[in-house]
């Protein structure tokens, strides 16, 4: 049996003439930057994410990039983020001119460990990114409290949570903003590159539409110096089309993790994924912990199931940042589980037979 890590196809294939039908719209009405198709998924998804503001960008790297900027994040400041996370958290501090500076992890959600926060708070200290790894939110209220008393920007990297929760409120809507990723991967995936940023503050979205299109309020009216940010037409058609299922699709993410668990429940050397009781996970990435994940991945690829690692490096230990000096031991918590995380195939079109077949492989060669 086959159990390849993602099959972005299979999905296709179930909702083919619906996403036809809607770039074959887009190629009619010739809307192809920015225009009509984008402006309805940004309503649909606000109202998704209980916002108020929806702004389509054109990749989730821009999605945490903007909030910064038009939050006033310069040179000289500092933010706050998790060093287990892909480099564009970090990346988004960097191209703003500010300076990274990390907080570990907690062992068993892998997300910022609230009760490290304040300790790194300095005068310069700007923002705070807190990142939903995997599809599971970080512990918001103690971050959101901290970030008040300080009077810090608090930006959500949602880019993994399309649709988690946390207490009950959607991800990206607790913070200041929420920045989300439609990379073709995730949960909410768009063919191509896009992303999105929620608010419920008007003028930092206003803000940020500005930014994401030169800088102009009006056509050849240029109050700030800007970017081309702009989401493709026919990538706002594709996810209006997509945010129909994810509700259906998130279930069906949630239904393989709970037999993923019940599985390899209490299998000697491993750790599968914990749900913290304020969240609703929506299994972005199903990540176990093991001893030698190396030779478990090349072993289970023999058996045609492939596996993945998110993510091998800390952003502390990449060569991109050696300038931070941090080294080895750093962030004790973050480098022990980049050194055991292990990503079995997720996506909500898995078999039953297929997640039982990867656990047997699983339980054998262990």
């Amino acid at each position: 049996m086959n159990v390849p890590f993602l099959d972005l196809k299979a999905q296709y294939l179930t909702i083919k003439d619906e996403i036809n039908a809607s770039i074959n719209d887009v190629i009619d009405k010739t809307a192809f930057a920015g225009g009509p198709f984008v402006a309805q998924f940004e309503r649909e998804f606000s109202d998704f994410c209980n916002c108020g503001h929806a702004i389509g960008v054109g990749s989730g790297t821009e999605a945490l990039w903007l909030p910064l900027l038009a939050s006033g994040i310069g040179t000289g400041d500092e933010v706050i983020t998790a060093p287990t996370t892909f480099i564009a958290t970090a990346e988004a501090i960097s191209f703003c001119g500010a300076t990274p500076v990390f907080v570990d992890v907690d062992e068993q959600t892998y997300n910022m460990n609230p009760d490290l926060l304040e300790a790194a708070i300095t005068p310069k200290t700007k923002a705070i990114i807190p990142v939903h790894l995997f599809g599971q939110t970080a512990d918001m209220d103690p971050i959101i409290k901290i970030a008040r008393k300080y009077n810090l920007v608090v930006i959500e990297d949602a880019c993994q949570s399309h649709g988690g929760e946390y207490k009950g409120k959607r991800s990206g809507s607790i913070g200041d903003a929420g920045a989300f990723s439609f990379y073709p991967g995730k949960n909410l995936g768009a063919y191509g590159e896009a992303g999105a940023i929620v608010t419920n503050n008007a003028e930092l979205a206003s803000k940020i539409q500005m930014f994401r299109d030169h800088g102009q309020s009006k056509k050849y009216y240029h109050g700030m110096i800007g970017w081309n940010a702009r989401m493709d037409g026919i990538q706002g058609a594709i996810l209006s089309t997509k945010l129909k299922h994810l509700e259906s699709w998130t279930e069906a993410r949630r239904k393989n993790a709970s037999l993923y668990n019940e599985l390899l429940l209490n299998i000697d050397g491993i750790i599968t994924p914990y749900q913290a009781g304020y969240t609703r996970h929506v299994y972005h990435i199903y990540a176990i912990r093991v001893k030698n994940r190396d030779k478990l991945i090349e072993r289970l690829a023999q058996k045609e199931i492939f596996c993945g690692i998110h993510y091998p490096v800390p952003v502390h230990l990449q060569e991109a940042y050696n300038f931070l000096g941090l080294s080895k031991g750093s962030f004790p918590i973050a480098e022990k589980c980049a050194e055991e995380f292990v990503s079995l195939p997720m996506y909500p079109e898995l078999t039953e037979a297929q997640i039982k077949y990867t656990t047997d492989e699983i339980k054998k060669l262990l």
